[in-house]
């Protein structure tokens, strides 16, 4: 029950965004729409307003915007073809589909903005606490725990994490005594730590080596306020930065330079979920911005069955002066039915072997 109500949390409203963004600009174009539906599946409920039946279906993993003529094999109807997805022009229909990624996109600039605006400018300030004990490193072998305060390495008093990770790295194996504060005790920890392969933000060894005693620092923050503009761009860069990062972590993927069983699916999403709500509300709209900017690039993809690859096609389209035939659309949407069926299994396998 937990995991499905952290994933109706988080990705509800990012699917909702998404289905929004292809809702709005098909009724602008004066597109028949049929159903707006969050989940797929039974009908839980739902109710139908003009033309269009609103609904939640009982599987909360994404959610579609039904339209006339929207299927490259439907029968129309005589008097709806003014209205039918597929006699649009194709710019009408690119726009159509583009608006979903889209939108999920200007929601992550909002989330953005408004903790930019609100709670200020997060300002990253390192402390000697210990945020992470990695498992089998040093440090969990010498019994240090999250939570514990750094105050001393070999006697010499620490300021920040910068120092102590100077000295660790060049203490080339030999015993290092720390100084912890845990609680309200003051404890004398020796450990020794270990020559390690060194790796980059994205996960890849990067063939150089260090001294690490496998602890990760807390980060904390400090919140400057800042005026409307300044959030504007910061938010806009932040986004950016995001997007580039998630780029280049797919193509990492898709290279192999990033191991695939670091894929997750949506258990390690309310996992993370669960846990980013825990640490309070704008570590979790901070999250959603983030999944929100995932799904957006994830729907570009020029893959059918994806936003993206119905792109593709109005793009071949446009510059053949007409449409691919129905059989041959069929077949890749079949291809790629395939592709994301089997991605999706392969991440509830990660998922339960984690």
């Amino acid at each position: 029950m937990q995991i499905l109500l952290a994933i109706i949390l988080v990705l509800g409203p990012l699917i909702f965004v998404h289905e929004l963004g292809h809702f709005l600009f098909a009724k602008l174009f004066n597109v028949k729409v049929l159903k707006f539906s969050l989940g797929f599946g039974p009908r839980i409920f739902g109710k139908k307003v003009g033309d269009t039946d609103y609904v939640i279906s009982a599987i909360p993993l994404g959610g579609f915007v039904k339209m006339t003529g929207e299927s490259v094999s439907e029968e129309l109807v005589p008097g709806e073809k003014d209205r039918s997805f597929a006699l649009k022009p194709v710019w009408q229909r690119f726009i159509i589909v583009a608006a979903g990624p889209g939108f999920n996109f200007i929601f992550t600039f909002l989330i953005f903005l408004g903790i930019f605006t609100m709670a200020g400018l997060p300002i990253a300030r390192t402390t000697t606490t210990i945020g992470e004990v990695v498992e089998d490193g040093a440090g969990a072998q010498a019994g240090l725990q999250s939570g514990d305060i750094i105050l001393a390495i070999n006697n010499n008093p620490l300021n920040d994490w910068q120092e102590l990770h100077d000295i660790v790295n060049t203490s080339s194996g030999e015993p290092l005594s720390l100084t912890i504060k845990r609680d309200s005790e003051t404890l004398s920890i020796t450990t020794t730590a270990t020559e390690t392969d060194l790796k980059n933000m994205y996960g890849e060894t990067t063939g150089q080596t260090g001294y690490r005693l496998g602890i990760v620092s807390q980060v904390e923050y400090d919140f400057k306020q800042v005026s409307i503009f300044t959030g504007i761009k910061a938010s806009a860069l932040h986004t950016y930065d995001i997007a580039e990062k998630t780029v280049i972590s797919v193509a990492k993927l898709i290279r192999q330079d990033i191991p695939a069983s670091e894929l997750g699916g949506p258990i390690m999403i309310a996992k993370i979920s669960g846990q980013y709500l825990e640490a309070g509300w704008l570590q979790f709209l901070s999250l959603l911005g983030l999944l929100s900017i995932n799904l957006g690039l994830l729907n570009l993809f020029p893959v059918p069955v994806l936003d993206g690859g119905h792109l593709a096609f109005f793009s071949l389209e446009a510059i053949r002066g007409k449409p691919l035939s129905v059989e041959l659309q069929e077949k890749f949407m079949l291809v790629g039915l395939v592709m994301i069926s089997a991605l999706m299994i392969f991440a509830f396998y990660n998922d339960i072997v984690r």
